[in-house]
């Protein structure tokens, strides 16, 4: 029993040590989605209607594509990091958590990327996609 006190042999275990950058990021994510889903709406409501080919010309614009794309990569990483803390809070099952983790992972890119395929598609070639 000579390890010191209580406190000093559990320092630094636990799932503290990163719950603060976890945090941040979720928190940092969701101010970004929101206002980026604000320019969205309003870029919308400015148009003259919304049939196919006037938002499709609009997104073809590098001034809507580039918010567009910022605003996909966003959410889906707001997502992830979501999804991530409901996992680990109520999975219970090591096996099953990993395997869980890993298949987020990859929907969030895969999502993050064919958005990102789509807006591009639009924007270089302005057809869709």
């Amino acid at each position: 029993m000579g390890n010191g006190t209580e406190i000093g042999r559990v320092r630094g275990l636990g799932s503290a040590k990163e719950g603060a950058h976890h945090w941040i990021g979720q928190r940092l994510t969701a101010i970004a989605n929101l206002l980026l889903l604000l320019w969205f709406v309003g870029s919308l409501l400015l148009l003259p209607s919304l049939d196919y080919q006037i938002v499709s010309m609009w997104l073809s614009s590098s001034l809507a594509a580039v918010p567009m794309i910022l605003l996909l990569v966003s959410t889906c990483w707001h997502l992830r990091l979501g999804l991530q803390v409901f996992i680990e809070d109520y999975v219970h099952e090591a096996r099953g958590k990993l395997p869980l983790l890993i298949l987020l992972n990859f929907y969030a890119i895969a999502a993050a990327a064919l958005g990102t395929f789509a807006v591009l598609k639009l924007a270089f070639t302005g057809a869709a996609a």
